[in-house]
Parts: structure tokens; C-alpha cells; sequence
């Protein structure tokens, strides 16, 4: 999840008005979502969310877990849906729950063909002393580590929530090592912490974020993102696009976020939707998965 509440907001969001199919955009790959907080229970739900995305261009999407219960999920969504792929780990915010059974099981997982990531996990400064039950920092902080580490053993990309944690995010991956592959979920910091990641040759994936007007300056860090580390993503059901900010999200909804995101770079919509989709296929290897 990005920057939002990490509590379980999906029954609220699924009373208020969806926003209209935008105008199709294909191919599209949501690189970052959430199947289950979008109100998907069963294969039949799952397959309806997919269907709507499908109508519009969005043909794949990533579905992330927060917490074991939700690892548990995504996983089998994989298997229900040829058009789903799953990530799992511990929300940095939920990561008290985070004891040795919980890692075997993660670690069990995370090894599923169809579990492309390890994630979302990194660190949040924004929830502690706001939320009751948020892991402190230092929980976060060796959390972070033990996932970086079962990234690297499992040779899978390393997904990373970061709010309002530039710095610490940095220390712990420079302390620990980084993974082969790094996705930065749902960027929502400068130009500075881009430039760092540009560097270093991770990916950013933007959200409904990027069509925000007064995100100024996630605004003016998005056009030195090179397109070879480039993700679009819905995080939904949060962060929907602009005009519809504060609507229930869906991954059918990607599309006015990328065609946002081209008039700010000044490129075509069809040709960062050919870049990301081919990006979010090399980056999670999806060409190489079997239905």
C-alpha cells in the first residue's frame, strides 16, 4: 500500500461510486494492486476485476499482500486467475505479527511460481503514534532486513513501500545489500530520492499519485525516471486518479493515471503503455510463467 491507512478500508470503498471505463489503452500491467481490499473474495470476483481492467487495455495485474492472511489470499488468486501474479511479505507497519512461524510461512510462499515479489515491505515513518497497533521503527527496520535477505535467497524482486523514510529505506538497503532487483512501489517522493534510485538502477513505479496537482514535487521528479525503469500501478482500491481522487480505485482505472503521466513527460500514452507493460514483464519475469 502507499500513502494511506493501512487499516481494512475495502467495505467503505466499495459503497462509493466507481469512475467510468476511461478510454482503452493497451497493453497496460498493473504493476501493483490489491485484488482483496478491492473486495475480491472468490475466483468469481477476481475474474469480474480482471474482466473490467481487460475492457480497457489493462491485461495483468500484480496483487500484493499486507499481512500472512493476505499472503495466504494473493497466492491463491494467482492460481484462480492466469491474469493475476501475487507478491507477499509483512507490511512495514504490521510487522510486529512477524515471529518465526509467520517467516517459515512467508518463506513457503514466496516460493510459489506464480509469487513474482517479495513485498510490499521497507519502512513507514508516517503511522507510528497515529495508529493503534503500527509496528514501531526499529520492528520495521529489522523486518525490512529479514525480507531483503529472503529476497536475495529466493532471487525475486524486492518491493518497497517507503513514507516519509527516504533515509532510512536507503541505510537499510546499503547496510544489508541490495537485491538483485529493486521496485520502489508507488514513488511518491523528490528528485533527489529519484535521482538515488535512477543511480542505482531500481525501478519506480508511479500511482494515481503522479495526476495529483499538488504533488508538486513527485511532479517534478517523474520525467527524470528513464523509461527502462519505469512501473505504472493502481495501488487500488486507493489512490485514484485525478478526476476521481477519493473514489473507489480499481485496476481498470490505470489508464487515466498513464495518460496523465505522459502529458507530464510529454511522451504518448500507447508508448508508455508499450514501455511499462514491457518493463513489468522483464522486471517480475512473467514471460517465463506458466498459466
Amino acid at each position: 500500500m502507499g500513502a494511506h491507512i493501512v487499516c481494512d478500508v475495502s467495505s467503505n470503498r466499495q459503497d462509493r461510486n466507481r469512475p467510468p471505463a476511461p478510454e482503452p489503452l493497451a497493453p497496460l500491467v498493473d504493476a501493483h494492486t490489491h485484488l482483496d481490499a478491492c473486495g475480491a473474495t472468490d475466483a468469481a470476483s477476481v475474474g469480474a476485476i480482471l474482466d473490467r481492467a481487460n475492457a480497457v487495455g489493462v491485461e495483468t495485474v500484480v496483487t500484493i499482500a499486507d499481512d500472512l492472511d493476505s499472503a495466504r489470499w494473493v497466492t491463491r488468486a494467482a492460481e484462480w486467475d492466469p491474469r493475476v501474479y501475487a507478491a507477499v511479505a509483512l507490511h512495514p507497519t504490521r510487522t510486529d505479527a512477524l515471529d518465526q512461524a509467520t517467516r517459515a510461512e512467508i518463506e513457503q510462499l514466496v516460493s510459489h511460481p506464480r509469487v513474482v515479489a517479495v513485498g510490499e515491505t521497507g519502512m513507514d515513518m508516517y503511522w507510528p503514534g497515529k495508529l493503534d497497533g503500527c509496528a514501531a521503527l526499529e520492528v520495521q527496520r529489522e523486518a525490512f532486513a529479514w525480507h531483503i535477505d529472503l529476497a536475495k535467497r529466493v532471487g525475486k524482486p524486492l518491493m518497497i513501500h517507503n513514507r516519509q523514510a527516504d533515509r532510512e529505506v536507503l541505510d537499510v538497503l546499503r547496510a544489508e545489500g541490495a537485491p538483485e532487483t529493486v521496485i520502489f512501489h508507488c514513488f511518491s517522493s523528490d528528485s533527489s530520492m529519484a535521482r538515488e534510485c535512477i543511480a542505482a538502477g531500481w525501478f519506480i513505479s508511479l500511482s494515481g499519485t503522479v495526476s495529483f496537482r499538488n504533488a508538486r514535487e513527485l511532479r517534478e521528479a517523474a520525467p527524470l525516471i528513464p523509461a527502462d525503469q519505469l512501473l505504472v500501478e493502481t495501488d487500488a482500491p486507493f489512490l485514484t486518479p485525478h478526476p476521481y481522487r477519493g473514489a473507489a480505485n480499481e485496476p481498470y482505472c490505470l489508464p487515466y493515471t498513464v495518460r496523465a503521466l505522459a502529458e507530464l513527460v510529454n511522451r504518448r500514452p500507447e508508448e508508455l503503455a508499450e514501455i511499462t507493460s514491457s518493463n513489468a514483464r522483464r522486471v517480475y519475469g512473467l514471460a517465463s510463467i506458466s498459466p
